[in-house]
């Protein structure tokens, strides 16, 4: 089940920060680097749910198991487009269509606030890349050197897009 946070509740602020701790522990490039605390990654998730920010989790078997957001663009001038941010499966959860309904979420919200062209970045080499390609993500481009791994090695990031015609 798929479910937007509209406030955060200390079961869901632990859940979601164990998430957090699991996925950057497992290397996954979303802006920390381990060892994150329990602590930290709380702090972290309490400045989400603002104005322009959708928050998604992913439940299984009443346990949050995955997140997305999504972030509108707020300036007039980009009314029509938003940022798909923080996708994260837990470790042991993947392969298992999480990620893709997480994104159809994210992309259906986007449809319905008029948004048509979404925008995301993601660690090269990375498997979410052959996920945002099969949703009809296109490669802007890459940025070199652009995010640090836990060994201190850096990493390019892949910008993508993808337009949605308005209906």
């Amino acid at each position: 089940m798929i479910a937007q946070m509209h406030e955060m509740n200390e079961q869901h602020l632990t859940e979601l920060s164990q998430l957090l701790v699991s996925v950057v522990e497992d290397g996954a490039s979303v802006g920390f680097l381990p060892p994150l605390t329990l602590e930290e990654a709380a702090a972290y998730w309490r400045t989400v749910i603002e104005p322009g920010t959708y928050l998604w989790a992913a439940f299984r078997n009443g346990e949050i198991v995955g997140t997305v957001q999504l972030q509108l663009a707020m300036k007039r001038n980009a009314a029509h487009r938003a940022e798909i941010a923080k996708l994260m499966v837990r470790p042991d959860q993947r392969r298992n269509g999480v990620a893709r309904r997480l994104m159809n979420t994210a992309h259906a919200q986007a449809e319905a606030e008029n948004r048509t062209l979404l925008i995301l970045d993601t660690r090269a080499g990375d498997p979410s890349n052959l996920l945002y390609r099969s949703l009809g993500y296109r490669e802007a481009g890459q940025i070199p050197r652009f995010a640090r791994s836990a060994d201190g090695e850096l990493h390019a990031t892949v910008i993508y897009y993808r337009e949605t015609p308005l209906s």
